[in-house]
């Protein structure tokens, strides 16, 4: 059994959060971990929310978009303006062998304004893909940092390879 997390972080929050979903996937099976670069990012809050919110594609830097080997997929985003971040708009578009496959979504996020958007605006992508099993959390950003939290939240939705 494999699993794989794909995430995007520019802060670290949702990177903290991918490597303790790691950690206990790791436990369980054989767990990778992608975290997406972009070239194309900008340093301006502003730019990057407008670019979230309207559902922007970023230009990443070479990556593995085949996940036909893997048995669980993730997809980790930080919520900007009430969309995930460019970069997994892109890499959702372009991955592929995740027909069929049960998709675990988690987002981090601020206030909590336009993280089910988020989510749901996700789901809708990969439900074109044919995925047809999802489970979903998120972690508010101040909980970032701690991991008997995220891991309750884990536990909570029952996240597994058999998901």
């Amino acid at each position: 059994m494999k699993s794989v997390i794909v995430y995007y972080s520019y802060t670290g929050n949702t990177r903290k959060v991918a490597e303790i979903l790691a950690e206990y996937l790791e436990s369980k099976a054989e767990t990778t971990l992608i975290a997406l670069k972009t070239l194309d990012e900008s340093d301006k809050f502003l730019s990057q929310a407008l670019r979230a919110f309207i559902h922007t594609r970023a230009r990443l830097e070479p990556t593995d978009f085949n996940l036909s080997n893997y048995d669980l997929i993730c997809f980790g985003s930080p919520v900007w303006a009430f969309a995930p971040a460019p970069a997994i708009n892109t890499y959702i578009d372009r991955c592929f062998g995740i027909n069929q496959k049960p998709v675990v979504l988690f987002t981090t996020y601020g206030s909590g304004v336009g993280n089910q958007r988020c989510l749901d605006y996700m789901q809708s992508l990969l439900i074109q893909k044919g995925v047809s099993s999802f489970k979903r959390f998120s972690i508010q950003q101040f909980k970032t940092q701690d991991k008997e939290f995220i891991l309750s939240q884990i536990r909570s939705y029952n996240i597994d390879l058999k998901s």
